[in-house]
């Protein structure tokens, strides 16, 4: 007989570190392997979380309350739960603190949180359609708060996981593979209650929230192969109001905190009407309101790739600059666009939103750039959930405020006119007009402009114009035309912008950017002058 076979060692070792890459515990140390596939592991969490959102939220919900009957106030309250839910961190700040395993306690909320939506996609069927409306709200308020208890854990877990250098492109790349997501899944949505099974849209809609809680799954999933590095010990176990005081004390994050409210007092007042705006006031279709907000998430997504490395560059205050003002200018210009005629009206709405969908992704990184950067690693939990009770208030009161002034200007209207008289006639001509929902979005252009005066109580360091910020973001656009146009080495000579790319990238920076602009602009004449003088040594005899 032969000598008996030896365990395959080479798959026992292979296999072995799987148990320990799912494990729900702390590890002492993350080695640098670890921290890769952990990012990886993240990017797919956003693909999946982003359709979990989609297929349970936003458009969808809505569509699916009002399926079910749903009044003006009924779907104003659905708007200001997902903020107003954020108030569940405050217990879960002292939760965290005292079990000090994050990880395991955020993947199991989210997971409860994600199962909880097969009690959605269940409605039609077991309850009575008196009670439908109000059980889809307790539900949501559920999944919300369950939602917010995890979100301050993985917060906390995140801050000390993922190293400040390169925050801006892994958020940026992270954000960008999440909208794209979030797009197809929100268009397959629309389809199938289009072309439901059965002819019944209740019968899609469930198909629809049980599919979002098996992405939640997946999504729970990647997060437990996730490394999460162990807590400091806790000297001694802090309060719930002083964990809070920390942040409010501290003079550089309470300019944040500031700015923070401002922006979604300012957003949230008009931005969850929008949809009803095109609906009811403008008479748009829901397929055209979807493929408007599929634009705006899109030129979000697609702008992730060019505000990753520019705040990286510079600084998120300067994104900041140059987003906001962009963001509440359209705000201010959706009241214009209903003057236009009706094709001109409709182009004008595509480049207001996808407009706004850059400014917005460019918000979004910076200030959660800023959270992780300024708040102290070793209370990363109590400041990282300070910015969410702060965002939650603001943004869960803006849209109750919104959905009571809408009612009172229901039969207001104010219009700014022009009369031009002469010996031949009178002409008016309406430069503004202000009815119903428009007054929303004036209202909140104004209280933009404090958001935008915010920005100076945050103290990040690096301080650059927003000219400056634009030339970076010309920059960065050259950058990426070179990579797409590039492809094989043939596609890219089909470019005019491919030249002027390759000389940014090959030849050394100046101190000043309008040097590099001006080297980029004059780069395909300096060459072609090199290029003959060298033919002309050549034919030298």
């Amino acid at each position: 007989m032969g000598a008996p076979l030896a365990p395959p060692r080479r798959l026992v070792q292979r296999g072995a570190p799987m148990p320990s890459s799912l494990s729900l515990n702390p590890v002492a140390e993350v080695r640098p392997e670890q921290l890769a596939a952990g990012k990886r592991a993240l990017v797919m969490d956003a693909a999946w979380a982003s359709a979990t959102g989609a297929l349970s939220g936003g458009v969808v919900l809505l569509a699916y309350a009002l399926l079910l009957g749903a009044a003006p106030m009924q779907i104003g309250l659905l708007a200001a739960i997902p903020f107003m839910a954020q108030a569940a961190q405050l217990p879960a700040i002292v939760v965290v603190e005292r079990i000090r395993e994050r990880k395991r306690f955020g993947v199991a909320s989210l997971t409860v949180a994600r199962l909880m939506m097969l009690t959605m996609a269940a409605l039609p069927y077991v309850v009575p359609p008196q009670h439908r409306l109000w059980l889809l709200i307790l539900a949501n308020l559920a999944i919300s708060v369950l939602g917010a208890m995890a979100s301050c854990a993985i917060n906390s877990w995140f801050h000390q996981l993922l190293p400040a250098e390169g925050l801006g492109a892994f958020f940026s790349k992270r954000l960008f593979v999440a909208s794209i997501v979030g797009c197809i899944c929100i268009l397959s949505a629309g389809v199938l209650v289009d072309h439901p099974p059965g002819g019944d849209a209740l019968n899609a809609y469930a198909v629809i929230f049980s599919a979002a809680a098996l992405a939640g799954l997946a999504s729970s999933y990647c997060l437990a192969s996730t490394p999460e590095p162990a807590m400091a010990p806790a000297r001694r176990r802090a309060s719930l109001r002083s964990l809070l005081r920390m942040p409010l004390q501290d003079r550089g994050f309470r300019g944040l905190l500031v700015l923070l409210a401002a922006w979604n007092l300012a957003t949230n007042f008009a931005a969850p009407f929008l949809a009803v705006y095109l609906l009811e006031q403008l008479h748009y279709s829901l397929s055209t309101v979807t493929t408007l907000w599929v634009t705006s998430q899109l030129s979000n997504a697609l702008t992730l790739y060019l505000w990753g490395p520019v705040s990286d560059r510079l600084s998120n205050r300067a994104v900041l600059a140059v987003a906001l003002p962009a963001y509440f200018l359209c705000t201010i210009g959706l009241v214009f666009t209903g003057l236009a005629d009706t094709a001109v009206q409709l182009v004008l709405l595509y480049l207001v939103h996808a407009v706004m969908g850059a400014a917005s992704g460019g918000i979004a990184l910076a200030t959660g750039n800023l959270s992780l950067k300024l708040a102290p690693r070793e209370h990363g939990t109590a400041y990282l959930a300070a910015t969410g009770v702060v965002s939650s208030i603001a943004g869960g009161l803006a849209p109750i405020a919104g959905g009571a002034m809408a009612q009172w200007f229901a039969s207001a209207q104010l219009a700014v006119v022009i009369r031009w008289t002469s010996v031949s006639g009178s002409n008016e001509f309406s430069v503004a007009s202000f009815a119903h929902w428009e007054f929303l979005f004036g209202i909140s252009a104004v209280l933009g402009l404090y958001a935008i005066h915010a920005v100076s109580r945050v103290r990040e360091g690096g301080d650059y114009s927003e000219r400056v910020v634009i030339q970076e973001l010309a920059l960065e656009a050259l950058r990426t035309v070179n990579q797409l146009s590039s492809i094989g080495g043939a596609v890219g000579g089909m470019f005019a912008f491919d030249r002027l790319a390759r000389a940014l990238l090959r030849r050394r920076p100046r101190k000043t950017r309008r040097n590099r602009i001006r080297q980029l602009l004059l780069a395909p004449y300096v060459f072609r002058r090199r290029r003959a003088r060298r033919a002309a040594s050549h034919a030298r005899p």
